[in-house]
């Protein structure tokens, strides 16, 4: 069945994906981060900052995506602080340390997006990424 070889392929190459960002920002001598942890992350960097919208994004509870906050202030890699723009919320800041984390997950993302750009060709790499970004409406 094609709809059963899309989602295990779309599941194994985003395992991929994260496992080498993972090993490689290890490899940088930077703690070990879970994969929630990591799409925190990528979250913030985009701009999207307040831990309820986060949970929304990634299809969590707000009690989960709480716990994981804990851990990553713990680590001292965000910090939760009131939003500015409405009081009613808290917003997530990398601190000077994830900021640090964070310019080389970039650099490793850059390795990754080289190889598999090398792997696939050029072409092949931005139709996917146009594939991948376009919209494809609400899940039925």
């Amino acid at each position: 069945m094609r709809s059963i070889e899309l989602i295990i392929h779309l599941f194994q190459r985003f395992c991929w994906l994260d496992e080498g960002l993972q090993a490689r920002v290890h490899d940088r001598g930077w703690p070990d981060i879970s994969r929630a942890q990591s799409m925190v992350m990528v979250n913030i960097v985009s701009g999207v900052t307040r831990p309820s919208e986060i949970a929304r994004r990634m299809g969590v509870s707000r009690q989960a995506i709480h716990s994981t906050i804990a851990q990553m202030v713990e680590k001292d890699v965000v910090t939760l602080e009131d939003d500015p723009d409405d009081a009613r919320h808290k917003r997530l800041m990398l601190t000077p340390f994830g900021e640090q984390m964070r310019g080389d997950a970039q650099d490793a993302m850059s390795e990754l997006v080289a190889q598999i750009t090398a792997k696939v060709g050029q072409k092949r790499f931005e139709m996917l990424l146009e594939t991948l970004a376009a919209d494809w409406g609400k899940p039925i």
